[in-house]
Order: structure tokens, then C-alpha cells, then sequence
């Protein structure tokens, strides 16, 4: 039995636990160690600042990269109370017996910070004790290992300590870091330092910062874990808006994290438009029932918007630079009407690009007496007509080509009734000719343009200015209700050679707050935004937003973002890694590297089109 008994103890060794939490292999050097494909180095803590501010430890613990040990060891404070008076008296002497001021100087101030401890645990109680603290930066190559060293010794600095590699015992070090090896008091013996328990409490060394408005709903989690809470609607002195911009490569999670938005704020009760070019919301917009909100933006039906029924637009505030106007005044009263009008310019120009200075007066010209001859002038009231008080482009068509038989400059008209017959009659007819049929008052609306996409750049960018200007009427009807426009893939609506586009779009992300709104623009190229000819618009595009999500990307497009955004070291080495899920995220002033933990039910709405 005892013989039996032993075999059988020999087995219980767990060798398949054993081979996972063992390291593929451990080497030490002088200054540095490898831990199976990792290159490491520890440090340790030989100076701290005199005065510390709160949290100043957590500082050096949320060191991306690093692992961090602290020890701390409270002492008997009357042994300790005579060892520094000992010291004091000892400085005092070298002070007194030096004969160069640097040695002299020092001495003295050796002496005068042992006296406040003394003052410190003699007269205010405070208990003091022996801390050390390790660092250890880690990374997989070493190009990176550098680069973590460096942040590690510049962050160490900043917080006005000092520290060194420890020679020698970098294997001893490891052992005292590792949780898995009884301490020998070696290490601690060489960093440990006296300080006030205050000093070390103050610190929070496990503090983790997070992010927590109050109310709002989950976002994310911070890269230690802690929970993002967040309010886009919340204002403070960084935070002016509720607009956000969110940039990345494919596949890095936007959709992902649109979705996960777009959820969180239709549960809050906000209103949802979405612009969608890729089809990647209707799933979403049926799963949550609410399948009559799902629009096919392209015409026909359900879902055409007469580019000719006048609505609401926005105005130029008076304090606009005069370059960045979009609307000015011609004598007609900045009514409905003449807004509109200016609205319409746009149109033409980015549906036919080729419009002369005469057939774009020629055009307007047709315009008024088109409006007039349906009994809308510059003082109607245009809330009280429905879609079908409004003219179509067959009604324009048809006034052009009266116009060329009649007028003087019958050319003119002729060249311009041409350039006409598609939208009246021709291809792009189902498009755009017809009275408005977008009639919903759904909670959730999403404006789907997928079957724009095999279309000319001309059609594309007009339909979706058109749509813009929809959307703009919704968002600003009714102040008493928030409502959040998406616009996916926002490079779709930029023309270089018709930045008024840009300039509409700018202008209402600018004034979306007035009137409880907010812009989200989703695209993976920053450069889109930034050429010469449009970069006055598109960086405001960028800008403006007090939130900004930036995730996964590379070449050009990161430093394009660095440079905009002043992003660190850190930052760029985050972006580059294009971790899926994982994101800079911008509140106001304050930064967060994030991380998307989606709950399941959320994901369970999202659909199969982007975002899975």
C-alpha cells in the first residue's frame, strides 16, 4: 500500500498548468532580461519629488507598457525620530566643514528635510514607513522596447523623480516584482526610501482614471478596465457641442462603435438619422421594429425629396467671416424662399458642374417665375403648403422650354432646357422629378443610398446634398427634441470643384447645437478633408466636434491625424496598431485610450453588415 500510495503521489503533478503559466524561456543580462518573446527591462526608483501631487503614483502605475511593483513598510517612528536626528546633526557638520558652496548647499538642505520629518511624525502624528517602487517596460520587439523606455524615463521625469536600471540583479529583480517568489529584502534594501504614509496614500497607486459624466450611458472601458460613462449632450467649458467625428481604416470597428451609439442614444429617446451609402443600418433599423423608418433615398415611391419644395435652412450667423458665408443677402429678405434659392445653386452646381455664369442667371431667372407661378413668393409662408403645393422639374422643364421659343435669348434657354431633360424627362427623372414621398415620423430613420454608389460623382454628391438638406429640416423643427444625424462615409459628399457643399455641411454642424442637434461624421480618410482647395471647410468638419473617436490607421492618413490632432508618441503607436475595438477617444480637453466591450444584446440588434 505505501509503495502504491507514493506512485500515485508522483502523478499529481499538473504538468499541462505547469506549461501554460510558465514562460517559454527567461534570459538575463546586465541592464535587461527576455521573458520568452519579450524584451524587458526593470527600474527602480531611487528619488521622489518633495511634494507630491494626488494621484502622482497612479501616474507612474498607468504607464502603458509596464509592469509596476510598490512596496511600502511602516517603521517605529521613535527609532526612526533618532536615526534622523543623527542624520540632521551629521549634515549640519559637512555643512559647516565644507569648503565648496555646491557640497555646502546640499548638506544644508539635507538637514532642513530631515528636520520637517522630524516635525512631520513628532508634532503631527505622521506615521512614515519605507517605500520602493519597480518598473518594468516590456514590449514584443525592439524597436517598440525603446520606444516604451523612453516614455517610461521621460514620464518618470516629468513627475520630478528619478530613476536608474539596476545592474547586475535584474534576475533578482524579476523575483521581486513576480508574485510568484518569496522576497529576500535584497532589492528592497537598495530603493527603499523614507517617506510620510501620507506621501504614499495621496499617491492612489491603483487609482485608474476612467471617465464618468454622471449620466449619460456606457461607452467603453478605459485601457485599465475602469468604465467610460458618457453624455454627448452634456456642455461644459471644453465641451460646446455634441457633434463627434469618428476616423479609422476598414475593419478597425466603426461600425461597431456607431451602432453601439446610435443604440445607446435611441434607448435615451434621442431621434436617429442615418445617411447610409453601404446598406449597413437596415438590419439594425428592422431589428429594433421599426422597419417603416428604413427609406430608399434613391427616388421612387417612398423615398423621393423634391430638391424644388422650400424648406427651412439655416442662416449665417452675423458675426461669420465674410469668406466663410454661404447665404448673403441679394434684397429679398433672408426668408425661406431666398435661403432656398441658395440651396438650389448648389444643387445645379454639383449636378451639372458645366452651368455658365449666364445659364446659372438664366436658371434663377426661370426659378422665381416658376415659384410665383404656383403662388410662392418671398413672403409665403411655406409651413403651411404641403409636398404637393411645390413645383417638379417636369414644371421647369417645361418653363425653359417656353422660355427658348419666346425670349430674346432664346439660346441661351435652349442650352439650358438641354442640360434640363434629364432630370425632367430623362434618366435621373426617377430620382429627382416628382413631389416629395419621405413621409415618416419614425424615431429612427435611416436613409439608405446604396444604389447610388454605381452612379455618376455627379448624381451621387447632388443626392447627397439633397438629402442633407432633408435631414437639416428635421434637426431643426423642433428645439425640444434632440436629434443625432449620422452621415457614414462623409467623403461621398465632398466636391473639391463645389465647396459650397463642404461650406452647407460645415454650417450645420456649427449650428446643430442651437437647436439640440447633433452631427456625427464617419469616414476612413482624413486626407479627404485636408486638400488645399477644401481644407478651410473640411478641418472645421474635424475640428468642431468636441468628441472624436480615432481608431486603427496608417501611411499618410496617421500623419495627417497626428498633425491635426497633436497626438503623442503613445497616441500614434496606438493608432498604428489597428487593434480592432480599441480607439483614442477625445472628450473636450481629455484623452482616453478605449476599448469597445460591447455587451451582447447590443450586438444581437447590429445586424450582419459592418459591425460583426
Amino acid at each position: 500500500m505505501p509503495k502504491k500510495q507514493a506512485v500515485q503521489e508522483r502523478h499529481i503533478t499538473n504538468t499541462a498548468l505547469l506549461n501554460v503559466i510558465t514562460p517559454m524561456g527567461l534570459e538575463f543580462t546586465k541592464n535587461s532580461l527576455s521573458v520568452g518573446e519579450n524584451f524587458g527591462k526593470i527600474y527602480g526608483l531611487i528619488r521622489y519629488p518633495q511634494k507630491v501631487e494626488t494621484e502622482w503614483l497612479s501616474k507612474i502605475t498607468n504607464i502603458p507598457s509596464t509592469i509596476v511593483s510598490i512596496g511600502f513598510k511602516p517603521v517605529d517612528n521613535a527609532t526612526l525620530i533618532n536615526a534622523i536626528s543623527r542624520s540632521v546633526v551629521q549634515q549640519r557638520g559637512f555643512a559647516e566643514g565644507a569648503k565648496d558652496p555646491l557640497t555646502r548647499q546640499r548638506a544644508e538642505k539635507a538637514a532642513e528635510d530631515g528636520e520637517k520629518i522630524i516635525m512631520q511624525i513628532d508634532r503631527e502624528g505622521e506615521t512614515v514607513g519605507l517605500m520602493n517602487v519597480s518598473v518594468m517596460p516590456i514590449a514584443k520587439d525592439d524597436r517598440t522596447f525603446k520606444k516604451v523606455c523612453r516614455r517610461a524615463e521621460s514620464m518618470i521625469s516629468v513627475l520630478k523623480c528619478k530613476m536608474r536600471v539596476i545592474p547586475n540583479l535584474q534576475k533578482e529583480c524579476f523575483q521581486h516584482i513576480s508574485p510568484s517568489f518569496p522576497s529576500d529584502g535584497k532589492i528592497e534594501s537598495i530603493l527603499q526610501k523614507i517617506v510620510p504614509l501620507s506621501t504614499f496614500v495621496g499617491g492612489f497607486p491603483f487609482a485608474s482614471s476612467g471617465f464618468n459624466d454622471g449620466e449619460g450611458y456606457y461607452f467603453a472601458q478605459d485601457a485599465s478596465g475602469s468604465l467610460v460613462i458618457v453624455d454627448i449632450w452634456k456642455r461644459g467649458s471644453d465641451r460646446t457641442n455634441s457633434n463627434f467625428v469618428i476616423m479609422g481604416n476598414s475593419g478597425v470597428g466603426k461600425s461597431t462603435a456607431i451602432k453601439h451609439i446610435i443604440l445607446s442614444e435611441y434607448m435615451k429617446g434621442t431621434k436617429i438619422l442615418v445617411v447610409d451609402p453601404e446598406s449597413e443600418y437596415k438590419d439594425l433599423c428592422f431589428n429594433l421594429g421599426l422597419g417603416s423608418g428604413w427609406i430608399n433615398a434613391v427616388g421612387g415611391s417612398t423615398g423621393r425629396i423634391n430638391p424644388l419644395q422650400v424648406r427651412p435652412s439655416p442662416r449665417d450667423d452675423e458675426q461669420e467671416k465674410e469668406p466663410d458665408r454661404l447665404y448673403r443677402d441679394e434684397g429679398y429678405g433672408m426668408n425661406d424662399l431666398a435661403l432656398h434659392m441658395k440651396n438650389l445653386e448648389i444643387f445645379f452646381s454639383l449636378y451639372i458642374p458645366s452651368l455658365t455664369d449666364m445659364q446659372k442667371a438664366v436658371l434663377k431667372k426661370s426659378l422665381v417665375e416658376l415659384y410665383r407661378k404656383f403662388h410662392i413668393t418671398w413672403d409665403t409662408d411655406i409651413t403651411a403648403l404641403k409636398p404637393e403645393d411645390f413645383p417638379i422639374f417636369s414644371d421647369l422643364y417645361t418653363l425653359v422650354q417656353e422660355k427658348a421659343d419666346t425670349e430674346q435669348d432664346r439660346q441661351a434657354y435652349a442650352d439650358l432646357s438641354l442640360l434640363l431633360y434629364d432630370i425632367a424627362e430623362g434618366a435621373d427623372s426617377f430620382i429627382w422629378n416628382g413631389h416629395s414621398t419621405i413621409v415618416s415620423d419614425s424615431p429612427f430613420i435611416c436613409l439608405d443610398t446604396n444604389a447610388l454608389q454605381e452612379t455618376s460623382d455627379s448624381i451621387k454628391r447632388t443626392q447627397y446634398f439633397n438629402i442633407l438638406t432633408y435631414c437639416w429640416e428635421q434637426m431643426s423643427r423642433n428645439r425640444d427634441e434632440r436629434v443625432l444625424l449620422i452621415c457614414d462615409e462623409a467623403y461621398l459628399m465632398i466636391d473639391q470643384k463645389v465647396p459650397q457643399s463642404l461650406v452647407y455641411l460645415r454650417n450645420a454642424m456649427k449650428r446643430a447645437r442651437k437647436y439640440e442637434a447633433a452631427l456625427g461624421i464617419i469616414s476612413h480618410s482624413v486626407i479627404d478633408f485636408l486638400s488645399e482647395s477644401i481644407k478651410q471647410y473640411g478641418q472645421a468638419l474635424l475640428d468642431v466636434p468636441c468628441y472624436k473617436l480615432l481608431m486603427g490607421t496608417d501611411g499618410p492618413n496617421l500623419k495627417e491625424t497626428a498633425k491635426l490632432y497633436d497626438l503623442t508618441e503613445a497616441e500614434q503607436e496606438l493608432l498604428l496598431a489597428r487593434k480592432r475595438g480599441h480607439a483614442l477617444f477625445m472628450v473636450g480637453a481629455k484623452r482616453l485610450h478605449i476599448n469597445f466591450e460591447i455587451p451582447d444584446y447590443k450586438m444581437m440588434y447590429m445586424g450582419k453588415a459592418g459591425g460583426r
